[in-house]
């Protein structure tokens, strides 16, 4: 769906964080970039990757790359400590993670114990060079020309996981199936989805770019994934705050800037 979108409007607003804006053609590009980098370092189909990242363009960029890949994103609180991050990923059998720089440090700590774990990709935020033992996210991102497919195609039974909080226990990953994925995302809607899949409905129902929706939670947070992917899917874009600590201020001005 987001690349039908991506082709019917391709210089329309995807992302945008402070001064950086990305258009829908060039959000399905990256995307493209991020699955051909992980097909290409091995990842095999619902193969789980890893997000530890603060809220960012990339943030939604990779997710879609996985999503091409036929991959599994896995939400990450960037709050964890070591041993609850080698738990997360241990528990969902993660052989690859997508990390901010600021992360670095403590990922090159949890490499050595992760062995399964065999890609990391940076994403630069200023905090410090790339390491030696990870991939540049924008190399990454910039790897394909054009639209990537995994050799095992895409199905309706494809996962997004999302692991709880672990307020009642250990966090747990619970298993979406993409299908479901729209489904709730469609009741949230004021525009429904056609009862009959396909483009011609879907074009009939969406005209023209989206909404534009700030999600103010975390994307690694259901509650900013889900929004961020409900406004995707109508064919909107996201906006993130660059503030990696919740700040009314910042939000409001964010508000009426947009």
């Amino acid at each position: 769906m987001w690349e039908h979108h991506a082709d019917r409007f391709p210089e329309a607003t995807a992302q945008v964080q402070g001064d950086r804006v990305f258009t829908w053609s060039q959000f399905d590009r990256r995307a493209d970039g991020i699955a051909a980098t992980l097909l290409a370092a091995g990842a095999q189909h619902q193969d789980k990757v890893a997000q530890y990242m603060y809220n960012c363009p990339e943030y939604l960029e990779s997710m879609f790359g996985m999503y091409k890949a036929g991959l599994v994103p896995v939400n990450t609180n960037y709050r964890y400590t070591d041993d609850e991050l080698k738990y997360l990923w241990n528990n969902a059998d993660a052989v690859a993670v997508v990390f901010h720089g600021s992360f670095a440090a403590r990922c090159a700590t949890l490499r050595e114990q992760l062995p399964a774990i065999r890609t990391w990709i940076w994403v630069d935020d200023g905090s410090e060079p790339c390491p030696e033992w990870a991939i540049a996210y924008e190399t990454a991102a910039a790897s394909a020309t054009s639209r990537t497919v995994a050799p095992w195609g895409r199905s309706p039974d494809d996962l997004y996981m999302l692991y709880t909080g672990g307020t009642t226990g250990m966090p747990k990953g619970v298993m979406w199936r993409q299908d479901d994925v729209i489904g709730s995302l469609d009741a949230a809607s004021k525009q429904p989805l056609p009862s009959v899949p396909g483009w011609a409905q879907l074009e009939q129902r969406i005209v023209k770019p989206g909404p534009r929706n700030l999600p103010a939670a975390p994307l690694m947070h259901g509650t900013g994934a889900f929004n961020a992917m409900w406004n995707l899917s109508l064919a909107g874009s996201v906006v993130t705050l660059q503030g990696r600590h919740f700040d009314p201020i910042e939000l409001l001005d964010t508000i009426a800037l947009q």
